[in-house]
């Protein structure tokens, strides 16, 4: 991967949290928890923030989980919500972010996967 001038480079992070019932504010807490806890463990800003993408389960229908983040102060960063695909079997109630940012070329990102949404990712240490 290539490196800015500046000794950054394009990084990205995923995590996932499971929500409690299927209304505005049980999937708008669970997205602020997942955010704050992606966002403290990187020790991000809003500025190295490029992009942010959401995804719920077809059980989540009652609010946008990006609201959510624009509650947490990311005004300038670009988001997207968008429907998982409904596979037969899977996790229910299930909100899933990819956020790309930039920083250090040293940096590990910390991924973060919350409440049932462990089970996910079982593989990852670093992001329970």
């Amino acid at each position: 991967m290539s490196t800015s001038s500046d000794g950054t480079r394009l990084h990205a992070l995923r995590g996932a949290i499971t929500v409690e019932r299927n209304d505005a504010e049980a999937i708008l807490s669970a997205t602020r928890e997942l955010l704050s806890e992606l966002i403290a463990r990187n020790e991000l800003r809003p500025e190295q923030m490029v992009s942010c993408i959401f995804s719920a389960t077809r059980d989540l229908d009652a609010e946008f989980p990006a609201v959510a983040a624009r509650d947490l102060g990311l005004n300038a960063v670009p988001l997207l919500c968008t429907q998982e695909i409904d596979v037969a079997g899977a996790l229910p109630r299930v909100i899933r972010v990819l956020l790309h940012y930039y920083a250090a070329d040293g940096h590990e990102a910390q991924h973060v996967y919350l409440r049932e949404a462990r089970t996910l990712r079982t593989d990852l240490d670093s992001a329970q």
